[in-house]
């Protein structure tokens, strides 16, 4: 099970950019399958509270986004250095949320956060209007 930290929050005007890098711990990053979800207060039904945002496959070739970011977002994986990516344009600020990556022992993305096995701690995203 690796371990992860989120950075690269902050506080930003909409339609402005941030960019969140998620390390992890350990020698098998590259058999995880990654995801960034994010968690709004008072938005999601129980039990909903994770809103999945993207994902990525162990190869890195395969992504997979929410409607909500797509064409905005973008993940992406330096297994080489342990650490997957967000990149976020174009933010709103219904984008206003804490983000966390995720990591699944397997190969291929999830939206589901039960799915996977390991999570960082959250960085703040705040957009501003």
């Amino acid at each position: 099970q690796v371990q992860l930290v989120d950075s690269g929050g902050g506080l930003v005007q909409a339609g402005g950019s941030l960019g969140l890098a998620c390390t992890a711990s350990g020698r098998t990053f590259s058999s995880y399958a990654m995801g960034w979800f994010r968690q709004a207060p008072g938005k999601a039904e129980p039990g909903k509270e994770h809103e999945f945002v993207a994902g990525i496959a162990t190869n890195g070739l395969q992504t997979y986004y929410a409607d909500s970011v797509k064409g905005r977002f973008t993940i992406s994986r330096d297994n080489a250095k342990n650490t997957v990516y967000l990149q976020m344009n174009s933010l709103k600020p219904e984008d206003t949320a804490v983000y966390y990556c995720a990591a699944r022992n397997f190969p291929y993305i999830s939206q589901l956060w039960a799915d996977f096995d390991s999570w960082g701690q959250g960085t703040q995203v705040t957009v501003s209007s």
